[in-house]
């Protein structure tokens, strides 16, 4: 399985084209992908532009690990992951994710499963800046970065 996963952190651009290409398998009956893209508000507030931070080696090694994780529970052809780091734009691709197999079933199932784990468990880290000028590390779900806890318990 080690040569049909890949996960990669990137500093520039992500082309989902070429990503979705590694995925190509004549076996594959289902290529589900996902692209998760910087959105112009979070939690009621207006979101000029985000920051990801990552520890590169500790996050490809997790990245890889939670594909070959996925792909050995669905029967997957093949699983491709990539997560920009650096400054993005409104509309900038941050996150993308697909999976190959031979039914829709199992490659919609996994690439949920991939995406949650890729949120909750890869050491990529998110500052968003606001269109007031304020600055704030965000964690999944709304949730401190700091504590875990909910933004709006926070001092």
């Amino acid at each position: 399985m080690s040569e049909s996963v890949h996960f990669s952190i990137s500093a520039q651009p992500l082309d989902s084209s070429v990503l979705l290409q590694e995925l190509v398998n004549p076996a594959a009956g289902a290529v589900v992908t996902f692209e998760g893209r910087v959105r112009n508000h979070n939690d009621g507030r207006e979101v000029s532009l985000l920051e990801y931070q990552a520890y590169q080696a500790l996050a490809e090694k997790t990245g890889r690990r939670i594909l070959e994780d996925e792909a050995e529970r669905y029967g997957l052809l093949g699983a491709r992951a990539a997560h920009r780091t650096g400054l993005l734009a409104i509309g900038d691709l941050a996150v993308w994710a697909g999976a190959a197999s031979a039914h829709r079933g199992a490659a919609m199932d996994a690439i949920r499963a991939i995406m949650e784990r890729i949120k909750y468990e890869v050491p990529v880290w998110k500052k968003e800046t606001y269109a007031d000028g304020r600055v704030e590390w965000v964690g999944p779900d709304n949730h401190s970065p700091e504590t875990g806890g909910e933004k709006e318990d926070m001092p």
